[in-house]
């Protein structure tokens, strides 16, 4: 039967570290620990974050419209509407909307 390794536990590494500086003491030893847990979580949850975000974010883009020139003159025609006056206002907003202005 073939052993295999939890996906969180810790690496050798960290262990042959351990055992051979004998220095370090045991509380060091599980903050070491709790920290490399707590950053191959982050890591993980950040990986999978970053596919359905990105997913997410690419669907959601094909939803996404820019607002049209028109929609952008009739914006700054509505900011500017009291300083040329209502008449000209309804001049300009009737050419932005396609319904013509009479000559």
């Amino acid at each position: 039967m073939k052993k295999t390794k939890h996906p969180v536990q810790l690496p050798d590494s960290f262990i042959n570290k351990w055992l051979e500086d004998t220095d370090t003491t045991l509380s060091v030893q599980f903050q070491e620990a709790a920290e490399w847990g707590a950053n191959s979580e982050l890591e993980a949850c950040c990986q999978w974050l970053d596919f359905f975000v990105t997913a997410s974010v690419a669907k959601n883009l094909k939803k996404v419209r820019r607002p049209s020139a028109n929609a952008n003159a009739l914006e700054v025609l509505d900011r500017i509407s009291a300083d040329i006056g209502i008449r000209d206002a309804a001049i300009l907003r009737n050419a932005i909307e396609g319904e013509g202005v009479n000559d």
